[in-house]
């Protein structure tokens, strides 16, 4: 068993346990070490300010996509929809796109999250032009309007792992995500750039 799993698990038997005794009332004992356990995944666990920040993004956005292949060559565009939601009580943004790439339907999902351990928040994205997943961790600034985020992802063309970082900007209901990776010459150059702007509903 995953061990973040078998400590969640722990956890919630732990608390059980606890809440039970206090019903029944009776005096709960916990070892000091079990109560330092308890409220390190509390800690671990409670949503912040920063999952509240990824709230502010769940609803229904359009977009503009630009894509440049070579670097200094005109990019190709492509219009999508982006529907994200939160999961998990608000711990984690799901968000599924939908568009179309060079004349092929495309459609990608991705998680973001926050973790309070790290103190970083994370991200995953899938999509129907591949059978891998890239990972990646970023932070943001104070006011949560400009992140970044470094990852990594398998390369279909050399089979190895190749690196890409993203910034996106929050503006209220107007996104910006530009995303660059290392071209010919090692230099990095902006590969993509997602315009995002909120549906009136």
């Amino acid at each position: 068993m995953n061990r973040k799993i078998a400590i969640g698990l722990a956890c919630a038997l732990a608390c059980g346990a606890f809440s039970a005794a206090a019903q029944q009332g009776g005096e709960p004992q916990m070892s000091p070490e079990q109560q330092q356990a308890m409220e390190a995944m509390m800690k671990a666990m409670t949503p912040g300010p920063q999952h509240q920040h990824l709230a502010k993004s769940a609803g229904n956005w359009d977009f503009l996509g630009k894509f440049w292949t070579e670097p200094g060559a005109p990019p190709q565009e492509s219009k999508g929809a982006s529907t994200r939601e939160l999961m998990l009580g608000g711990r984690v943004l799901r968000e599924r796109v939908t568009s179309n790439v060079m004349g092929m339907p495309f459609e990608g999902f991705g998680m973001t999250g926050f973790d309070n351990v790290t103190g970083r928040f994370w991200a995953t994205w899938n999509d129907n032009m591949s059978t891998g997943v890239m990972l990646s961790y970023g932070t943001c600034d104070a006011e949560m309007k400009r992140c970044e985020f470094e990852g990594s992802y398998p390369d279909p063309l050399t089979g190895k792992m190749k690196k890409n970082r993203m910034v996106s900007e929050h503006h209220g209901d107007h996104e910006v995500m530009r995303s660059y990776e290392a071209g010919p010459d090692g230099k990095e150059v902006l590969t993509m750039e997602l315009e995002f702007k909120r549906k009136q509903e």
